[in-house]
């Protein structure tokens, strides 16, 4: 059971286990793995706050301890071998949503490694978090991100999203 106020952040979430994967929040010392992961031109073109090239210096303000509160990027690292294989991002937006993002590094796609570490983040802010809506924003052409949505119960809402060119997904588990 969580604290009274850590219910209320994202600081000191657990860590999840899945069969592959281990989810941590990301620390400073992950910060060369996270921009190995993320300078990726696949990925920055998916998540409009990423910088090209992104550097070092890119992936330590990701990981920044000052967004504990709000915002925690997780790292979803291969059990096996340590490999950090996705980055899953939590944010809660005021009382009563929380947001989840993700990208997968390319030597983990089509494996289902996202969504076994959505599915596994999910879980957190459900136990974390169990009164508050989860969304989603995903490009509608992005048909890899739209069909993991969709297999873990959310259903697209039609209403544009805040960042250019995306849809609101809503999390609805059956």
């Amino acid at each position: 059971m969580f604290s009274l106020a850590s219910r209320y952040t994202l600081a000191k979430l657990p860590p999840a286990e899945t069969a592959r994967l281990r989810l941590t929040r990301l620390e400073p010392a992950d910060a060369e793995a996270v921009r190995a992961l993320t300078d990726d031109p696949a990925i920055i073109e998916a998540v409009d706050f990423l910088s090209a090239p992104f550097t070092l210096a890119d992936a330590r303000r990701l990981i920044g301890p000052a967004k504990v509160r709000k915002d925690c990027f997780l790292g979803a690292w291969q059990r096996v071998d340590g490999t950090l294989a996705a980055i899953v991002g939590l944010h809660l937006r005021g009382d009563h949503a929380a947001e989840i993002g993700y990208w997968v590094g390319g030597a983990a796609r089509g494996q289902g490694i996202g969504t076994e570490a959505v599915r596994a983040a999910l879980g957190l802010l459900r136990e974390r978090f169990p009164n508050r809506f989860i969304i989603a924003e995903c490009r509608p052409e992005n048909a890899a991100s739209v069909g993991l949505l969709r297999k873990l119960g959310f259903r697209d809402t039609g209403d544009e999203g805040h960042r250019p060119g995306r849809r609101i997904f809503t999390y609805e588990p059956g």
